[in-house]
């Protein structure tokens, strides 16, 4: 994804005292990420806080995760359930940055020094196979742009001690982001039905969340014009490679360390991550 750095809404207050609080805003928020020290949401410690803010603080973080020799590989879509914009009071998704080291294969160990309160959601990931050179691209630019679909569960986490966020706080929180797994098995949106695509999770083969495309804003192809879009708009369209992580199928399931879960989506194929035990997380 090029010209990464700039990939957010543009609002927010250039007078220095602004700039100063948005800038202790993501110090706080990485020294969290580092010392696994949970903090008070960044709404009441920095406020006022606008989303605009909120998406400079996260840029903020980006250019110093890319000075700190990260790779973007590509972005996630939060905030896709109706019932969780309600209750954040929001009528919209969110986006944050997937960077090369968030990644991780079907069934490859992950770490449990990475989790961060974590949770996790099965998803449908998207590979962009054309750069998106449209002013405001519609679906059919969208449905011709993608290459393939992957199955996916993504791992979130908050630095917000006990996930007590709003929309601000999680925008700022690079959209709550910490690890996805990618499953092995890419196929065309000709091969399967992206919006009445059946999902099961599974922890150790006991269901914890069910759930269908038309859970994630009506179709996943709506979240990715949705991105799309909103990328477009800030000059950093969406290009040939990204992977774009579309939103949740079902409702989040906790994370604890040993946890194995399995994601079924009809047509698409399966995928599973696998958590080590505390004791065996170094890295």
């Amino acid at each position: 994804m090029s010209a990464a750095t700039s990939n957010a809404p543009h609002g927010a207050s250039n007078d220095a005292a602004t700039q100063a609080r948005l800038q202790q805003a993501a110090d706080a928020l990485l020294e969290a990420e580092r010392s696994h020290r949970f903090i008070a949401p960044l709404r009441d410690t920095f406020a006022p806080l606008s989303i605009d803010d909120a998406y400079a603080i996260q840029r903020i973080n980006t250019e110093r995760r890319l000075a700190a020799g990260r790779r973007i590989v590509g972005c996630k879509i939060g905030l896709t359930s109706v019932a969780v914009q309600k209750q954040l009071g929001v009528d919209q998704p969110d986006f944050g940055m997937l960077f090369d080291d968030m990644g991780y294969g079907d069934g490859e160990p992950i770490p449990a020094s990475i989790l961060t309160q974590p949770k996790i959601e099965a998803e449908i990931a998207f590979v962009i196979g054309r750069d998106l050179n449209v002013e405001n691209p519609g679906q059919l630019d969208v449905l011709n742009a993608i290459e393939y679909a992957l199955p996916a569960l993504e791992i979130v986490g908050s630095r917000v001690a006990d996930w007590n966020i709003r929309i601000t706080d999680t925008i700022a929180d690079n959209a709550s982001s910490s690890a996805y797994v990618i499953g092995n098995t890419p196929k065309k949106l000709s091969e399967f039905d992206v919006r009445m695509c059946g999902m099961v999770m599974e922890r150790r083969g006991e269901p914890v969340s069910v759930g269908a495309g038309a859970a994630c804003l009506g179709s996943p192809i709506n979240a990715v014009v949705w991105l799309a879009r909103t990328m477009a708009a800030v000059g950093t369209p969406l290009r040939a490679g990204d992977l774009v992580l579309s939103g949740a199928l079902g409702p989040m399931a906790v994370v604890t360390p040993g946890d194995i879960f399995e994601t079924r989506i009809n047509g698409l194929g399966s995928v599973r991550a696998v958590f080590e035990p505390a004791s065996e997380a170094a890295r």
